[in-house]
């Protein structure tokens, strides 16, 4: 039987990721086979296993920490929120279906055997499994449904250490209100209080500490500062949408940050590059005259869209690409920037509307959705980003609709083509949608963007086009390797007529093991491993 150590949280955003992730890491260097686990996540940041199935972002980070290769058994539920009240349901990494928040938490019992089955799985591979639970396990209006938190610390027996964040303040109150809201079985659970993102003089805490340990009669087993390491996270509640970007950087990059943003770790490699400054940018009027502006993937194209189309995004957006900016699309960025959106089954808003217009392409959004990891080589591009011809890269793919090209080529812009009408919207191959005209931009040439090979399938095909100094790819993770990166913040310099010198990146695999390594430094540093290794029965 593997050993447990499960990672509750006071709130949201404490830093159970980190956490977990840190000790999968403190634990592979010790020698010991680990594994993460998650039963239920929350996130619109996601990964594709290397056998096609979905899961969320942080157990993939944490199983690259462990130094082992993601599986779906790490993550057996996926929620992925469509809206404030919704979320499509996604099962042992393939999608059950969409629900409201009342059917899923009547529905989410039903799931304990697929939980279950998946936790026994890693139980017989692995020597430790590190557990992260979701929220607090004190939201008593949840309890009676809960699969994730002490719930799921009775189903696997696991000992709990409770992390509160010091950080956002009253961490003393987070973290004695919590064990005040357990039942005394839930709280007997609890073996370690970790105060996380301390930043300052530790003795200042002392006192403190002393009456925590009095009254919630469990030992403090940590203390963990701010530690400056670059970890990716899947949470909405992450610190980079707030950041202005570098001072003084030479490139000026603006990331659209859209309500339903997904997979926004696919910008952190252009984020450590000391040349650019990565902006998030949600009002018309903070956009300025960047370089380059991304629109990045998100989990409801359409209501994004219109989100855009009424704050004056989308048109300040279209004056940047008519002044030569580079716009570039991932996944429903990319199907943004067509024509036409149609949605005849309803899987997003329902009905058709015009897209961007700045490439010749429309999308259909089918029920079949696309998870696959990919690799690939740009093909002629051309434009100010010509220098990427040639680059390779490799990624994932995760979306519901295909993009095809409307300039009369039969060469499908990504994935399967399809064919004849769109279905519900009574056009035609090329047709506009009635009554919003069209737009000379969309005319253009367009060209496939880059050839690619399915890993999962093998099957060789194109993804993307691009047109002008307009790109667009369904492919996330594509500038994590450094000839990508590289090659874009020389083209955009070289566009500004100025140098950016032989600066050479990392490739951003070889990078995130740096900051793991870190990151189990810093936490060997500041929690009592010998106490949680007593907790675990590993003395």
């Amino acid at each position: 039987m593997a050993k447990t150590i499960m990672i509750q949280g006071t709130m949201s955003g404490v830093g159970k990721s980190f956490l977990c992730a840190g000790l999968c890491r403190i634990f592979r260097q010790a020698g010991y086979r680990v594994a993460p686990f998650k039963s239920q996540n929350m996130a619109l940041n996601s990964f594709i296993t290397r056998e096609g199935l979905e899961i969320g972002r942080a157990q993939a980070v944490q199983a690259e920490a462990a130094g082992i290769e993601p599986s779906a058994e790490m993550n057996p539920v996926l929620l992925k929120p469509t809206n404030d009240t919704g979320s499509q349901v996604i099962v042992n990494g393939a999608v059950l279906g969409n629900m409201n928040a009342r059917e899923y938490f009547a529905y989410k019992k039903k799931l304990v055997p697929d939980i279950m089955r998946a936790f026994r799985k890693l139980e017989e591979a692995y020597e430790i499994i590190v557990v992260e639970g979701a929220g607090s396990p004190a939201e008593i209006n949840l309890k009676t449904e809960d699969i994730v938190n002490m719930g799921l610390a009775e189903l696997i027996d696991a000992p709990v250490l409770l992390a509160g964040d010091i950080d956002r303040g009253g961490v003393f109150a987070q973290l004695i209100g919590t064990l005040m809201l357990l039942t005394e079985e839930e709280k007997a659970r609890v073996k370690g209080l970790v105060i996380n993102k301390f930043r300052g003089d530790r003795t200042i805490l002392d006192l403190g500490i002393s009456m925590l340990e009095e009254r919630g009669a469990i030992p403090v087993v940590g203390i963990t500062p701010y530690l400056p390491v670059e970890i990716e996270e899947e949470d909405s509640l992450t610190e980079r949408f707030s950041a202005g970007g570098k001072m003084h950087a030479q490139i000026d990059i603006a990331v659209i940050l859209t309500p339903r943003i997904s997979n926004y770790t696919d910008f952190m490699p252009l984020e450590n590059r000391r040349e650019a400054a990565v902006r998030y940018v949600k009002r018309a009027s903070d956009l300025g005259t960047p370089d380059m502006i991304i629109l990045p993937g998100t989990k409801n194209t359409m209501g994004d869209l219109l989100w855009m189309r009424q704050n004056g995004l989308e048109a300040a957006v279209l004056k940047a690409a008519g002044s030569g900016a580079v716009i570039f699309g991932i996944c429903g960025g990319y199907q943004m920037l067509g024509r036409s959106l149609h949605d005849p089954l309803g899987i997003e808003n329902g009905g058709s509307m015009r897209g961007m217009g700045l490439l010749a392409a429309e999308t259909v959004f089918t029920g079949q959705k696309v998870r696959t990891r990919v690799t690939g080589t740009f093909a002629e591009v051309g434009g100010v980003l010509g220098s990427l011809r040639g680059a390779s890269f490799e990624g994932y793919e995760i979306h519901m609709g295909e993009t095809r090209r409307l300039d009369g080529s039969a060469e499908a812009a990504a994935g399967t083509a399809f064919a004849g009408n769109v279905p519900g919207t009574g056009g035609r191959e090329g047709d506009s949608v009635p009554g919003t005209g069209s737009r000379a931009a969309g005319s253009a040439p367009v060209s496939s963007l880059a050839r690619i090979t399915d890993t999962v399938t093998g099957r060789k095909s194109c993804d993307g086009l691009w047109s002008g100094n307009v790109y667009g790819t369904y492919v996330h993770g594509i500038f994590d390797r450094d000839g990508v990166t590289s090659g874009i913040i020389r083209s955009l310099a070289e566009k500004k007529g100025i140098s950016t010198g032989q600066q050479k990146g990392m490739d951003h695999r070889q990078f995130k093991e740096t900051q793991y390594d870190l990151l189990a430094a810093g936490l060997r540093e500041h929690l009592d491993l010998a106490a949680i290794y007593r907790i675990m029965g590993l003395e």
